[in-house]
């Protein structure tokens, strides 16, 4: 059998990619799977942030099939100069990294790395089994840009991270990512390089019926992290109210705050126009979509080019119950919408509410267009993009890399 070591060093260890879909896929295969993953503080840490200061307490233990390794989260960025200097002169290991020695330890066949920093520990893993006379494979999962170089930050850290980042490409055996722009500018630094898109697309729901646009109102659904900082609260407020004043909208609000937090405080006039359902299990997101029409995604995509071409969790989430996506100008939401005509795109890579509310009055007056649409949404899923259709991708790389050894 053989064994499967993933690191992580800043996703939750219940993440959707990682622990649901390929750790899982992985162990369903016949593959031994450990996952090395952070915790915050001394405890792990759900989707939204919140730690499990209840469960999940021991350092080591067993979780649905799979072995779980846990180490206090390290801040690689402080540290940046001196990753850089040991890949770069292929420097001894620093074992004083409690991350590097646990994976060390596990002596995998396959590390599969996904972040950049996790990578960074793969390669100098790799190195020292590689000492030892051990030659294990590294796949390098990346679900974003990085580094993004429309984000603002130092230049030099920029140029560093993306030095450091063609050193470690070297010395992996092949990449996943989650986009085909990401995967074109991963072979812009280097046109051999493997590359594999996985979509973060989830399985396919049962009890799926068709009906999208039917509805007296019209019904719009945001699923994910939704607070002051991220998810466009007061934008998606202000939709509600500029919609409301021509015709009816009603909002599903999947997620918001942390689990440990209050609820997000709705303006009182438009509480009967928004339903929260607050954090829900992973297999229980497609009944509370049940209704809907439409799925929300709103990215800054002038300011950070991982927006850009983000295909992210919920834009799948929607398409798999039938709902079509109403989205921002973003690269690849953008092309994957016009090659299925699954979706509506409003006007700029910065869209104001009131471009969104436009979009959706034009909807909201056509809707055989939603209802075309939602058969298409869920068509390209059942067709091309379930978990299933992604399962087969990676179990092909994994293929691949024991066939070669």
């Amino acid at each position: 059998m053989k064994h499967v070591c993933i690191l992580v060093s800043e996703h939750p260890f219940l993440d959707a990619r990682i622990f649901k879909k390929e750790a899982k896929s992985l162990v369903k295969a016949g593959f031994q799977v450990t996952m090395i993953v952070p915790r915050r503080n001394g405890y792990l840490f759900d989707v939204d942030g919140t730690l499990f200061k209840e469960h999940f307490r021991e350092e080591q233990f067993s979780h649905e099939g799979i072995k779980i390794l846990t180490y206090e989260e390290i801040h690689h960025e402080k540290q940046l100069k001196k990753l850089y200097t040991t890949i770069k002169k292929n420097k001894d290991i620093l074992y004083t990294d409690r991350f590097i020695q646990l994976a060390i330890a596990q002596q995998a066949d396959i590390y599969h790395a996904h972040e950049f920093y996790s990578l960074y520990t793969g390669v100098q893993v790799k190195r020292a089994l590689s000492s030892q006379g051990k030659q294990s494979k590294l796949i390098y999962d990346s679900h974003e840009v990085d580094p993004d170089p429309l984000l603002k930050q130092a230049s030099r850290t920029e140029q560093i991270k993306r030095d450091m980042l063609k050193l470690m490409l070297n010395e992996t055996d092949t990449i996943i990512t989650v986009s085909e722009s990401i995967k074109r500018d991963f072979h812009s630094l280097d046109a051999a390089l493997s590359v594999e898109v996985i979509y973060n697309t989830p399985p396919l729901s049962n009890g799926y019926h068709p009906g999208q646009g039917k509805n007296e109102q019209l019904v719009l659904v945001y699923e994910g992290v939704m607070n002051g900082k991220r998810g466009s609260f007061h934008k998606l407020m202000k939709i509600t109210e500029l919609c409301n004043e021509q015709f009816p909208l009603k909002v599903i609000l999947i997620g918001g705050n942390k689990k440990s937090e209050n609820p997000l405080l709705i303006p009182s006039h438009l509480e009967d126009k928004i339903i929260q359902t607050g954090w829900v299990d992973y297999e229980e997101i497609p009944e509370k979509m049940k209704g809907a029409d439409l799925g929300w995604v709103d990215l800054d995509a002038k300011g950070s080019l991982n927006n850009r071409y983000a295909m992210p969790n919920k834009f799948f989430s929607y398409l798999n119950n039938g709902l079509p996506v109403v989205v921002n100008q973003c690269d690849d939401m953008k092309e994957f919408i016009r090659k299925y005509n699954c979706g509506y795109v409003v006007k700029g890579r910065e869209a104001t509410a009131e471009d969104y509310a436009k979009g959706l009055l034009d909807l909201n007056f056509n809707r055989k267009q939603i209802h075309a649409m939602s058969l298409q949404a869920r068509k390209v899923m059942e067709e091309r993009f379930s978990w299933a259709k992604m399962e087969k991708r990676l179990l092909s790389i994994y293929d691949e890399l024991n066939e070669g050894g």
